[in-house]
């Protein structure tokens, strides 16, 4: 299979991206016609200010570039910035490449990245993505527990000079770097012509990438965007995309089958029988920093023995499920991050992650079995029908236990129960990380502070402290963390099951997608084959 590569964003959050050829425009003076694609998006897409999209990331990285940029195979580069220093991993100092403007014309300067992070961080604005801002000195106070902020300003902010400001972070934090790369998108900047008409800004952003906007856009129709002849980064390899709204992820994929689209998202249902649909050719995957789990309700006592948790772990062939229904596109997981994430500590699990029904079931005898019925839960509606039903199949035979599958009626019930801790018994558990570092996953699963409430088990301290020694003294290659993860193993609190990958199916007019290290292919460097 085509171009497996690393990285890739969660699917929760991840654009269905379509492309296809448009009817050609007269060739411009001195070359041949233009190169127009068209996308397709399936989720929905409320506001498109980089600080408040959770969805349309092709088209926010078609239009935005960051001040760093992870590559394919995880490699940090500088895009928007030429520099980012720290002495002690704190005190951070941004420098910016210059000559950069935005599609208004104005310079891209410090000043606009620093009222835009202000703007964002703001609680009363409600920006979605405003908790990536979260490490910077004065989040707080601009998002108290308790009545309103009485600043609209990060106290670790402040401008040097046109190409220069500072960023003092609440705690070390070596990540950082990574973590202004192209996924976190709240770090991008807006001009100064933004603030005075937010919601219109939303509209028809502008930006400082490859691409611009040239009309504003309304809900349900197409988006489109053109060549910025003043863009100061990489030359895009098309000059204009159209993003056009499908329904459902199957609609498109059944498009690009009849050779009316160039690329479409893999939707789940298709994983098996993708390879009798397309040539090898014209699949594309790329391995993803999601990873997916099956997690424990700490609040019920049944679960207390960690040789309950592992012998669970144990009676699960990961092997045989990933070939029945994802058709081997992911990967069973060996540790508690996937395994693309640099210095992740693969095989971590050992033998607890191996399919062994024989010692899972002794285990369970040892730990003095299990009584009453086992459910799995998981949100209804969200395609995990035959993953969940495979996984109590495999633990009502190889365990001996009456274990079931039971979706809820949706995500907002199941996020509800989980979150209220009314669950009784294992559940539906993932995280997909905007930035390929073992951090994000672990400080969103494990921390004392999580983003998922109640993934990631009961709150270790030892685990914490772990982290904050590998933010402080870690560097790129990630492997400080691994010290978190033996502890977690030791724990055993939740159960890795399967590394995500991020699939995509082609026409012939594609000769190469480049993906960066959110496995999000890269839509201005599409590589178009020859006629």
């Amino acid at each position: 299979m085509r171009g497996l590569l690393k990285g890739a964003l969660a699917a929760s959050v991840l654009v269905t991206l379509v492309l296809t050829g448009c009817s050609s425009p007269e060739p411009e003076e001195g070359g041949g016609a233009p190169a127009e694609l068209v996308v397709g998006s399936t989720d929905p897409v409320p506001n498109l200010t980089p600080g408040r999209q959770s969805n349309a990331f092709g088209l926010t990285l078609s239009i935005f570039s960051p001040l760093t940029f992870l590559d394919g195979d995880g490699e940090l580069s500088y895009l928007a910035a030429e520099s980012v220093e720290s002495d002690d991993q704190i005190d951070w100092t941004i420098t910016l490449r210059d000559g950069w403007t935005f599609h208004d014309g104005t310079p891209v300067t410090a000043q606009d990245y620093v009222d835009t992070w202000n703007t964002v961080a703001y609680g009363p604005n409600a920006f979605e993505n405003s908790g990536q801002l979260s490490v910077i000195e004065g989040y707080a106070d601009l998002n108290p527990t308790e009545g309103e902020p009485t600043t609209d300003e990060l106290s670790g902010l402040a401008v040097v000079d046109d190409l220069t400001f500072t960023v003092t972070l609440e705690r070390a934090d070596s990540q950082f770097p990574i973590e202004l790369s192209q996924a976190q998108t709240a770090f991008y900047p807006m001009p100064q012509s933004a603030f005075d008409d937010l919601e219109a800004y939303g509209e028809q952003p502008i930006g400082n990438g490859p691409l611009m906007l040239s009309a504003a856009w309304t809900e349900g129709e197409p988006i489109v965007a053109e060549r910025y002849a003043d863009y100061a980064g990489d030359e895009p390899t098309v000059d204009k995309i159209t993003w056009v709204p499908y329904t459902d992820r199957l609609t498109a994929y059944t498009d690009a089958l009849a050779g009316n689209v160039d690329i479409t998202w893999l939707p789940a249902t298709r994983m098996r029988q993708v390879t009798d649909d397309f040539d090898e050719e014209n699949i594309y995957s790329f391995a993803a920093p999601g990873i997916s789990y099956l997690g424990i309700p700490y609040w019920d006592a049944r679960f207390d023995d960690i040789r309950v948790r592992q012998a669970i772990s144990m009676a699960i062939d990961r092997e045989a499920i990933n070939d029945a229904l994802f058709g081997d596109l992911n990967a069973p997981a060996t540790a508690w991050t996937p395994s693309i994430m640099p210095g992740n500590p693969d095989g971590i699990c050992g033998e607890f992650c191996e399919y062994d029904p024989e010692a899972a079931a002794a285990l369970l005898e040892e730990a003095g079995g299990f009584e009453g019925q086992l459910t799995l839960h998981f949100p209804g509606g969200a395609g995990h029908d035959d993953l969940y039903n495979a996984m109590a199949n495999s633990l009502r035979q190889n365990l001996g236990i009456d274990a079931i599958a039971k979706p809820s009626v949706g995500w907002a019930e199941f996020g509800q129960d989980r979150n209220n801790q009314v669950l009784d018994g294992p559940f539906f558990s993932r995280w997909g990380a905007l930035y390929p570092s073992q951090q994000s996953t672990l400080r969103a699963m494990f921390s004392a502070a999580p983003n998922c409430n109640n993934c990631g088990g009961e709150p270790n301290p030892d685990v914490d402290a772990a982290l904050n020694e590998a933010d402080a003294t870690g560097t790129e290659d990630g492997t400080a963390y691994a010290k978190a993860q033996e502890l977690i193993a030791e724990q055993f609190p939740i159960i890795p099951l399967f590394e995500e990958s991020y699939s995509y199916v082609t026409s012939d007019r594609i000769a190469g997608l480049t993906a960066s290290a959110v496995g999000e292919p890269i839509l201005t460097q599409v590589v178009l084959a020859e006629d």
